[in-house]
């Protein structure tokens, strides 16, 4: 059964309540609705607690269940063998200065994505240090000009917002898609794309901050060649 991925719609909820639809082979929570965003697109799992009639006890990450990415399974800390009843109700509490972090971070590489407009081939968003990977030829990457240019659309507070479009329609507009090792998940019916106005817009099911301003200076720390046609960008927030 789908989990209903309330994080998709509210970047901002830190906790629900849910019901417990299952327990996987491998200890795994499912729950038919939760604020938890799973590992997938280069972004962790989050992390956070679980609170049961028994008492509350931490989850280390949440990971999908099923290739279509549509039920995720919250993983508890190492450790931890309690396990909440199928049917049971229970709380989702998510660890929110981690999750913040990375909503900003994922957002910058958004706008990493814009100044550098080529075909991204990898990516990583992390709490304090993000990448991505772009194919491009021998070209001349400015760490200080790139820096300047994903700063001024940060300070321009520009609105980040989502909609979705079906798979059909994202098919006849392949130029929406930007990566091309990951591609988006097609077979549910439909697909999120992010904006952020004036700048970018492309597919991504990650988290995201509301506006342009919350994301905070950055730096480019490092332009590392990884091949022939492999440049991989690293920032931080400054």
């Amino acid at each position: 059964m789908p989990t209903d991925c309330l994080f998709r719609e509210d970047a901002y909820l830190t906790s629900t309540p849910a019901t417990v639809l299952a327990l996987t082979e491998k200890g795994g929570i499912v729950v038919d609705r939760t604020c938890f965003y799973a590992t997938s697109g280069g972004q962790p799992g989050d992390s956070g607690m679980l609170v049961t009639s028994e008492g509350e006890f931490p989850l280390a990450t949440a990971v999908y269940n099923d290739q279509l990415k549509t039920e995720i399974a919250h993983v508890p800390a190492e450790g931890i063998t309690a396990r909440p009843a199928a049917g049971e109700t229970v709380t989702l509490k998510l660890d929110w200065g981690p999750r913040y972090r990375r909503m900003r971070m994922h957002t910058a590489l958004h706008l990493l994505s814009a100044v550098l407009p080529y075909p991204v081939t990898g990516g990583a968003v992390n709490e304090d240090d993000s990448r991505l990977d772009f194919d491009i030829p021998e070209a001349g990457l400015d760490k200080d000009e790139i820096t300047a240019k994903v700063n001024e659309m940060i300070q321009a507070d520009a609105e980040v917002r989502s909609r979705w479009i079906s798979d059909e329609e994202l098919q006849a507009n392949p130029g929406l898609v930007k990566t091309m090792a990951v591609k988006p998940p097609i077979g549910t019916g439909k697909v999120r794309l992010i904006e952020i106005v004036g700048y970018d817009l492309q597919p991504c099911g990650g988290t995201h901050v509301r506006r342009t301003g919350e994301i905070g200076a950055i730096r480019v720390t490092q332009i590392e060649k990884k091949g022939k046609q492999n440049r991989r960008v690293r920032i931080s927030f400054a």
